[in-house]
């Protein structure tokens, strides 16, 4: 498993880099097949101090792309909240896997990001993100974006061929937008 950290902000130590990797390793329990896991930390300028830290993890497993993302006051705090909602997520991805086995294959997904500067504060674009996008299932595109946490999740369309987008709407059903070229 490849493990990439990064930090912004903040300094790594070595207490803390060791500490991010001990408990990634154990990730492999639940599910051996992990590619590449992605640690963000960074400090962020809020007042409350209470959510000052903020850890993220992305981890690229076989037809999905687990995230989870926490804020705490202590970043070794943040780091624990969100590894515990990562391995919720690779079990659920694990009983998911086993309960579809011979079924369509689900999307893929790989993720690179990159943070443009905060030269202004009048709501510019910040954050970027590109990713490869495949062939999936309408309903497949829904599992993928329920175990994201997302509220909305771009694929292409398995029926059509067409780049599509499903969404969760307010009324805990969920639509999908096919634009018309």
């Amino acid at each position: 498993m490849d493990v990439q950290i990064y930090h912004r902000d903040l300094e790594l130590t070595e207490r803390l880099r060791e500490y991010v990797e001990t408990k990634m390793e154990k990730l492999d329990r639940y599910l051996p097949d992990i590619r590449k896991v992605t640690v963000d930390l960074k400090s962020t300028h809020v007042r409350d101090t209470s959510e000052q830290m903020v850890a993220q993890i992305t981890m690229d497993v076989p037809r999905k792309l687990l995230r989870a993302e926490e804020r705490a006051g202590d970043i070794f705090a943040a780091f624990d909240a969100a590894i515990d909602k990562l391995q919720r997520q690779a079990k659920r991805y694990k009983g998911r896997l086993q309960a579809h086995r011979g079924s369509p294959t689900l999307a893929k997904l790989t993720e690179k990001e990159f943070f443009a500067e905060e030269s202004s504060r009048e709501g510019g674009i910040v954050r970027i993100k590109e990713f490869e996008v495949s062939s999936t299932l309408p309903v497949e595109a829904v599992e993928q974006m329920e175990l994201l946490g997302h509220y909305f999740f771009v694929f292409l369309d398995a029926t059509d061929g067409r780049l599509s987008v499903v969404y969760k709407r307010h009324d805990d059903d969920y639509g999908m937008l096919k634009p018309v070229y």
